[in-house]
């Protein structure tokens, strides 16, 4: 063994044990130790920040702008709003969302699909009555597993078709990943429906909705009927079964300024009525979305949406000092003064009977605003009001929804085709997205991952420098002389298991740097193809099912799930075992020797 190959083993080790350890964040360890191996000289000083301007890392980047321009433009609610029921069973439930994830996993970024989800998931548990506990983990098992599907889907794919393409000459495309992404993602899914979910512990029956997530308030909103929209003519009770879905409830009708006396259910709607709602922010959106309805300032709204880079929506209690306290928003020219609309008032669970613009604010209300995007905490500290934690709200801008899907689809066809390289057609969606302001362009880097970046950057250096320095030669012809005599099957087990393992203790982006060229050498030195020995590597980094630190997605559900750190293994032991007994046969009959 050299000296560059001892030190190279020597950071790698202490990354790893690091990574353990957990007292310092992922992105940190994994720049110091590039930092370390330029100063050491095993990383050349021109190489040193290489991985930043890899492709694998570029994609990562994109996909994560993409996922939350599909988002924003209301593309994922076209999909939530119409599968899930609170009505059906829990088996039927976690198998519809599940599919539903997976699907979402594999076109978008698989963090990003639960992030969405999530939020989903818990409310229909509360509105069922039962733990989220039971569910969550199901959903981000299946999240995991959709992205296996194709190149996009997770950053282990991505980061094994650039090592692909260095190492041999060209890359996977889109859909190579799907023969076999499918078949284990498909068992594992059935497994997690049918099987999976009932060997979570059962203390988890006691666990209350939504513990460990943010308590979000309900306001009292209006949202009016645009002209041209086809609700007019309906009876108002035809929106209530929308509206359940949504968790939103409808408390009247306002018509020409003024309030109706009742709820108004039976009663016919017409261009310009204002509904009057209770709801969550979130869930408020989403309503307004699926209805295609307006909020309560409409032209205002129109002039803000047309306007710079788009709206902020924040939320903000008021102080007895506020300008706002004892008057209303109409009476201080909030709409005209500052380009800001009144979306909605919160006051201590009590109801409000007048129109929200028209109400006399209070001392301790909290207030939720629409502002133009660079002015928002102008706004705020106009007013005289504290602005609460950002929780990221934003504006489903629905009207592009459409748009948004046909210029993803587009670029996913062409890349598919080979028309145009993956990461160019990615930024080109991106840059869609910012010119159709589907993705303002003050959120488009905050939709990145930063740290995840940053390990990706610092890690494909490293890897390339084992590499190049004969050190992954020296793994492979371990595993090589372990496995003498073997069948080629069992070889393939062999490299599988020992990646999922590392992929269950360590980030999986560090896994597959690892682990990939690994799997080229060994088939080098058996004298087969390496593709199926990539596969191998793709599927089992991906497959991270026994701790909450092998992907983040199972560190999203922690604290949500009231899940301890033992408690993933009992549904993750079987369902891994499960995907390599699939995969090893999918990928012999798909990727043959």
């Amino acid at each position: 063994m050299t000296t560059e190959q001892i030190i190279l083993f020597s950071l790698f080790g202490a990354v790893f044990a690091l990574l353990l350890w957990g007292r310092f964040r992922y992105d940190l360890v994994a720049f110091a130790a590039l930092m370390s191996a330029v100063v050491l000289g095993v990383v050349p000083t021109k190489d040193a920040f290489s991985g930043f301007g890899h492709p694998a890392t570029l994609i990562v980047a994109l996909v994560l702008i993409v996922s939350g321009g599909l988002v924003r433009s209301g593309a994922i609610f076209l999909i939530t709003r119409t599968l899930v029921d609170s009505g059906r069973s829990l088996a039927s439930h976690i198998a519809i969302m599940g599919t539903v994830a997976s699907v979402l996993s594999a076109f978008m970024n698989n963090v990003a699909a639960l992030a969405l989800l999530m939020p989903v998931d818990i409310q229909t548990a509360h509105k069922a009555g039962r733990s989220p506990g039971l569910s969550l983990m199901p959903l981000s098992f299946a999240t995991i597993l959709g992205g296996m599907v194709t190149l996009i889907g997770t950053p282990p794919n991505i980061i094994i078709a650039a090592i692909r393409e260095e190492s041999l000459g060209t890359s996977f495309s889109m859909f190579d990943f799907a023969p076999v992404g499918i078949v284990a993602a498909t068992t594992g899914l059935a497994f997690v429906a049918l099987v999976g979910w009932r060997m979570i512990p059962s203390n988890q029956a006691n666990h209350s909705a939504g513990s460990g997530m943010t308590e979000v308030g309900e306001y009292i909103a209006e949202l009016t009927i645009p002209q041209n929209s086809k609700h007019i003519g309906k009876r108002l009770n035809e929106l209530v079964e929308t509206a359940e879905k949504n968790d939103v409830a409808i408390l009247g009708l306002i018509r020409d300024g003024k309030r109706r006396y009742g709820t108004q259910r039976n009663t016919r709607l017409e261009a310009g009525d204002a509904l009057v709602l209770e709801a969550p922010p979130d869930a408020l959106d989403e309503f307004r979305a699926a209805l295609s309805l307006d909020f309560s300032d409409p032209k205002r709204q129109g002039i803000l949406q047309a306007e710079g880079d788009g709206v902020r929506v924040v939320e903000c209690v008021v102080t007895e000092a506020s300008r706002l306290n004892g008057k209303t928003a109409q009476a201080i020219g909030l709409s005209w003064r500052r380009r800001t609309v009144l979306m909605g008032i919160s006051r201590q669970g009590k109801r409000l009977q007048r129109q929200v613009r028209k109400t006399t604010v209070k001392a301790g209300d909290i207030l939720l605003l629409l502002a133009p995007q660079d002015e928002a905490d102008d706004v705020v500290e106009w007013l005289g009001c504290l602005p609460l934690a950002d929780r990221g709200l934003a504006v489903t801008a629905d009207k592009k929804v459409w748009l948004a899907i046909g210029i993803f689809a587009s670029a996913v066809i062409a890349a598919s085709l080979g028309w145009i390289y993956l990461p160019v057609a990615l930024g080109l969606v991106v840059v869609a997205y910012a010119l159709a302001r589907i993705v303002p362009l003050s959120e488009i880097y905050s939709h990145v991952e930063w740290p995840v970046i940053v390990l990706l950057g610092s890690m494909i250096p490293l890897g390339g420098a084992l590499e190049t320095s004969g050190g992954t030669d020296l793994i492979a012809g371990a595993l090589v002389d372990f496995t003498l005599g073997m069948p080629p099957w069992a070889i393939l087990t062999v490299l599988m298991v020992v990646t999922m393992t590392l992929s269950d203790v360590l980030n999986n982006t560090a896994t597959t740097i690892v682990a990939a060229p690994v799997g080229i050498q060994m088939a080098a030195q058996l004298g087969v193809s390496p593709d199926p020995f990539l596969m191998a590597v793709a599927v089992a980094a991906s497959c991270a099912f026994l701790t909450p630190i092998g992907h983040k997605n199972n560190t999203l559900i922690l604290g949500p799930g009231g899940y301890s750190f033992g408690d993933y293994w009992r549904m993750g032991l079987p369902l891994e075992a499960l995907v390599v007994l699939v995969s090893i046969p999918a990928i012999q009959v798909f990727w043959p020797f």
